[in-house]
């Protein structure tokens, strides 16, 4: 593979201080982008997109806009939007440039741990695709330092104070991308092993489990669905058993799928499936069903954590 391939995706975090700095570095970016005729994708905060295009003006219209608190909930939808915008748009000559903003203050921290997952996966996303360019804006002012820290390891590029310059702490990402433990589940929790007769019996249990933590209907349903995908993936690839786990957090109720069997592809599930070809939708499917999805292939099997977001009022109602 040449090096000029390999280099054709510039990924860059860069560090401003609230909405005035963030202004200050975007709009130049998107500016310079509209003038030289490459499609443009912003993909910030609803507040930042109306900022942008006041500032650009007649410009905005040429600019492609996508408000990243619904795109980037569940982090691992990020990617396949970026696939899209650049198999539309780069490639045979063609730059293309972006603005994805996936870590903004208020994050949960589990939520921070995959975006950070989120921005190291880019790395390996397009690697060898086509050429462009993709900044990720932090607010340094309003996150707490270690994220700004990860953001170093996680991009090739930063930008700072004006100087742009190669991060000295960029990790390869291909170094175990699925790797690290997921934070132990509580002691007060449901469990049930299970295996291909076990099923249908597992789905029922789920549906339960996920009404009387206070999980809506057809959110419920939702759920359902994704661990009934998780579940036969464990039957078909991971040694026909696994272990399904469901707890309460605040704010979310999660279940946890388990199995002997391990996840190559670092990838997996953040790109569209080829309907031309069988399999390979499960993942995919779980990352739109659910709020959250965390994936990891460890040495002694494989894990996949799914949080599906509480209504506050049902949840306390329920709880009383």
């Amino acid at each position: 593979m040449s090096t000029a391939i390999r280099h054709s995706f510039r990924h860059k975090a860069v560090f401003y201080e609230g909405i005035d700095g963030f202004m200050a570095s975007m709009l130049p970016f998107v500016r310079d982008g509209v003038a030289a005729r490459e499609p443009v994708m912003v993909a910030v905060d609803e507040e930042k997109i109306a900022l942008l295009r006041q500032g650009l003006g007649e410009d905005a219209a040429g600019v492609r806009f996508v408000e990243m608190r619904g795109l980037g909930k569940n982090p691992g939808c990020i990617i396949p939007a970026w696939r899209e915008f650049v198999a539309e748009n780069a490639g045979d000559g063609r730059r293309a440039r972006g603005i994805g903003e996936p870590i903004w203050a208020g994050r949960t921290p589990v939520e921070i741990s995959e975006c950070h997952q989120h921005e190291a996966l880019l790395n390996v996303a397009f690697d060898d695709g086509p050429a462009w360019s993709l900044v990720c804006p932090y607010d340094a002012a309003a996150l707490p330092a270690e994220v700004v820290e990860a953001a170093r390891r996680t991009h090739p590029i930063v930008g700072e104070h004006g100087v742009t310059r190669r991060s000295v702490e960029y990790s390869d990402p291909r170094i175990d991308p699925l790797g690290g433990e997921l934070a132990p589940p509580p002691a007060r929790r449901e469990e049930m092993s299970f295996t291909l007769d076990d099923l249908g019996t597992l789905r029922n249990l789920v549906q339960a489990w996920a009404q009387v933590a206070g999980l809506g209907r057809e959110r419920a349903a939702d759920l359902v669905l994704a661990v009934n995908e998780l579940a036969s993936n464990s039957i078909r690839h991971g040694g026909g058993t696994g272990t399904a786990r469901s707890w309460r957090e605040p704010g979310a109720f999660v279940c946890e799928i388990r199995d002997r069997g391990r996840i190559h592809d670092p990838l997996a599930g953040r790109g569209v499936p080829d309907h031309a070809r069988m399999g390979g939708r499960g993942l995919w499917l779980v990352n739109q069903l659910c709020d959250l999805v965390q994936l990891r292939s460890l040495r002694d099997g494989c894990a996949v954590r799914l949080h599906m977001a509480l209504d506050p009022d049902r949840a306390a109602a329920l709880s009383g």
